[in-house]
């Protein structure tokens, strides 16, 4: 996971629940506005005691139960976006992290956080709604092109979390795929022989969420022809 010295960290939980707001002339439900809370929060299956999603058919579900977000990203976007302030939660996540990026955690990963446990899996894939957040039509393309997604947990232990607990690795999956090379294999648009084997062993992945294999597949198959 890194340096050795590079504990990994909550550094802030965050919940909200959805609220209306007006863009581009209409009114859009949206869970994305979160802020950060004090002492211990029930973690459980589906999400955090206090957090709720919008839009159920695309946000949440046991597969999406708490997004994570590095702190280390934030130093990269206040360059980019000048100016601006970034407190945290602004990206919409659950665990604002210390010592976690996408290259250094793999799917399927498992980690223990205060008495919960929790598994990898997935990066997120912004929709519109961070557009709206940062009021800016711009910033799903600039998101998902930095890399910077974050990533996903499904609650395997439900318990209680806080910010200062630490995020301590119980197993690590054997596929050995990085949540950063699935978000790099999914907005490929060719695949090399080296994408084809990584898609295949991400396949194996017991953590992937069955619509993340369904896509891969049909990619493989296009491959192939």
């Amino acid at each position: 996971m890194g340096k050795d010295k590079q504990a990994m960290t909550v550094l802030s939980v965050n919940t909200g629940l959805p609220r209306d707001v007006t863009w581009h002339g209409r009114i859009v439900t949206t869970g994305i506005y979160k802020q950060p809370v004090k002492g211990r929060v029930a973690l459980r299956k589906l999400n955090l005691d206090g957090d709720r999603q919008a839009d159920l058919t695309v946000h949440g579900g046991e597969y999406k139960a708490v997004y994570c977000y590095s702190v280390a990203h934030y130093d990269y976007w206040r360059k980019e976006l000048r100016g601006r302030s970034l407190p945290f939660a602004i990206f919409g996540e659950n665990f604002t992290t210390d010592g976690m990026i996408e290259s250094s955690v793999n799917l399927g990963d498992v980690f223990s956080i205060g008495s919960a446990e929790v598994v990898v899996t997935q990066p997120r894939l912004p929709c519109y709604k961070l557009g709206v957040r940062f009021e800016s039509d711009d910033m799903v393309r600039r998101f998902l092109a930095s890399g910077r997604t974050g990533f996903y947990f499904a609650v395997t232990r439900e318990g209680e979390v806080g910010a200062g607990d630490a995020i301590k690795l119980i197993d690590r999956d054997p596929n050995a795929v990085p949540v950063s090379e699935i978000t790099r294999l999914y907005i490929a648009k060719e695949y090399t022989d080296g994408d084809v084997t990584a898609v295949r062993r991400a396949l194996r992945v017991a953590g992937l969420p069955e619509s993340w294999k369904e896509y891969f597949r049909e990619r493989l198959q296009r491959t192939d022809v």
